[in-house]
């Protein structure tokens, strides 16, 4: 569980272009630009400003993930538009000109592809003067989106305002015309980027209710984590190749497959789970070690004295519970830094059969409603196995944790394994700029098997 205050962000500049070349992402489309009524200029007395608006569109991340949020910045390099109040009368300015920082630009850009939407861009109230009857003055906007789907998505310039405040509040509206004849006002694309999905761990795990039994004899096996609804199949192991001891069943509605799995075959070591036509790391369960027990009675006289080690149980242990993680200044946006309580993992089963231990994260929910996503929380592992322990141990790698999971650590099959293992992780929230003021608050939740 992680508590905090708001977070952060930048812009990458898009690469310049040579001299004489277009630079990337810029486009030019027709546009029309209705002058606004209170400047004494409505559609049946002037006609609208018809001309190109030059373009550009720049991202500070052609390649982000799902649950990345992309800062876009929007141009207009060139309009037709011209200043509103030039000549208006009704308490305008005599001279029509327009003083410096009086004009706000706002606009939309338009994705498709993978993902459609909108998003609102907004510039600051910048401008050089500005004479009667002048173009009105290049203007750039900024917004940002979240990446909500994998693939191609594209971003294309939409309509703009233009807002000058001087002496009276007037806006004049630019739509591109003349597209083609199932969208006229569609712009040409400006950008394209292509999102990649969350990696996701594989939380699929078998259980035994007995760890040996006599040859023949069944164990009742339940496989869990599978997709609901697809074929499971558990089979023996020996070593790293599959015995015939094999039964297969159908996933339930909760992704749990619950059989009994007759061990005729002395040399199984183990029991294994998976889908598909043979196990896999990607679509299996890690290997529950099974001892098959020799029933034959002695065949002389002669006793046998044996002794048994008997097989323990996988477990942890986590100091404390909570997580704080630092403050992010409002407005500026960025990472707020944590650790998690250190995880103590004991290994005492003695079988082939290693361990993963997973997490995933919730959305962070705050004050009035505000969402967080929890992909924005990523973390970098840490592993370290205690000495006289038969595993190592190997950290997940750093990156999104988010609500799909990601492997924090793991201890491979082998031979024989166990022992004790300590897992740390360094835990950083990337709050978005601009992020309400307030804490905000997600479950972080730890899987072994």
């Amino acid at each position: 569980m992680a508590a905090l205050a708001a977070t952060a962000g930048g812009t990458l500049g898009a690469p310049a272009a040579a001299e004489g070349e277009t630079p990337p992402g810029q486009v030019e489309f027709p546009t029309r630009c209705l002058a606004p009524q209170e400047a004494g200029l409505p559609p049946t007395d002037g006609p609208p400003a018809d001309g190109p608006t030059t373009a550009r569109i720049t991202v500070d991340d052609p390649a982000p993930r799902v649950g990345d949020t992309v800062t876009v910045t929007y141009q207009v390099v060139r309009t037709p538009a011209r200043n509103p109040v030039g000549g208006a009368g009704g308490g305008l300015p005599d001279d029509g000109g327009l003083p410096a920082d009086v004009l706000t630009p706002t606009g939309r850009i338009l994705l498709a592809g993978a993902q459609s939407g909108e998003v609102t861009v907004v510039g600051a109230k910048r401008n050089d003067p500005v004479p009667a009857g002048a173009p009105l003055p290049a203007v750039t906007m900024t917004g940002t989106f979240t990446v909500t789907a994998p693939g191609g998505i594209t971003l294309a310039p939409g309509p703009y305002t233009l807002h000058t405040g001087h002496g009276a509040d007037l806006d004049t509206t630019c739509t591109a015309v003349g597209g083609p004849a199932s969208d006229p006002s569609a712009a040409p694309v400006s950008v394209r980027l292509t999102a990649t999905g969350l990696p996701t761990a594989n939380l699929r795990s078998v259980f035994l209710a007995a760890a040996r039994g006599r040859p023949g004899a069944g164990v009742r096996v339940t496989a869990a984590g599978f997709p609901p609804g697809v074929a499971v199949t558990v089979a023996g192991r020996a070593g790293a190749a599959q015995t015939a001891d094999r039964v297969s069943a159908t996933a339930d509605d909760l992704g749990t497959a619950v059989v009994e799995l007759p061990v005729t075959d002395p040399t199984t070591t183990a029991v294994v789970a998976y889908e598909g036509a043979a196990w896999s790391a990607r679509q299996g369960s890690g290997p529950a070690a099974y001892t098959v027990v020799d029933a034959a009675p002695p065949a002389s006289a002669i006793q046998k004295v044996s002794a048994t080690v008997e097989p323990g149980a996988l477990g942890m242990t986590q100091a404390g519970r909570d997580i704080t993680l630092g403050t992010v200044p409002y407005g500026d946006g960025g990472a707020a830094p944590g650790r998690i309580g250190t995880v103590t993992v004991t290994d005492a089963r003695g079988g082939p059969a290693g361990w993963s231990l997973t997490g995933k994260a919730t959305v962070f929910a705050g004050p009035g409603g505000i969402r967080i996503p929890g992909a924005s929380l990523s973390w970098t592992p840490s592993c370290v196995a205690a000495p006289g322990s038969r595993s190592p141990c190997t950290p997940g790698s750093a990156g999104v944790v988010g609500p799909e999971g990601a492997l924090l650590a793991s201890a491979p099959d082998g031979p024989l394994v166990g022992g004790a293992f300590t897992i740390d992780a360094t835990v950083t929230l990337h709050v978005p700029p601009y992020t309400p003021p307030g804490t905000y608050t997600a479950v972080l939740t730890l899987t072994l098997s």
